[in-house]
């Protein structure tokens, strides 16, 4: 097992509420329809919102890219598993990226507080 890369992010949970309070229209440019969906089930709150992004931007950091006109906001899924793990579903170009580099798993922990969610992405070759 070799590291290829690790990646972290913070967010304001504020940031995210105001965001929510003039309309959610900002979560179709972060999120694939999967995401909204399964946010939409689970009724997730600004935390959990927060979350994901801080996780998106984690494992856009560890491949080395941030988002760009390679990689999307969409390349990157993060969902929760029934036991509470995180799965990530990488597409197009994050994939293409994490191909290349020989990821062959992304491991990655998310946190918050009604203040802040942390999250931290650990690429495994």
């Amino acid at each position: 097992m070799t590291i290829i890369g690790h990646g972290v992010d913070l967010i304001s949970v504020p940031r995210v509420v105001a965001l929510l309070q003039r309309n959610d229209e900002f979560l179709h440019g972060w999120f694939s329809v999967e995401e909204l969906t399964e946010l939409e089930t689970t009724r997730a709150g600004p935390e959990s919102i927060a979350g994901r992004v801080v996780a998106k931007e984690a494992i856009v950091k560890a491949l080395g890219t941030g988002f760009n006109d390679t990689v999307s906001w969409q390349d990157v899924e993060v969902f929760a598993t029934e036991s509470g793990e995180t799965r990530v579903v990488l597409s197009s170009g994050a994939r293409d990226v994490a191909v290349e580099k020989g990821v062959n798993k992304v491991l990655v922990s998310i946190t918050h507080t009604r203040e802040i969610a942390f999250g931290s992405a650990i690429l495994v070759g």
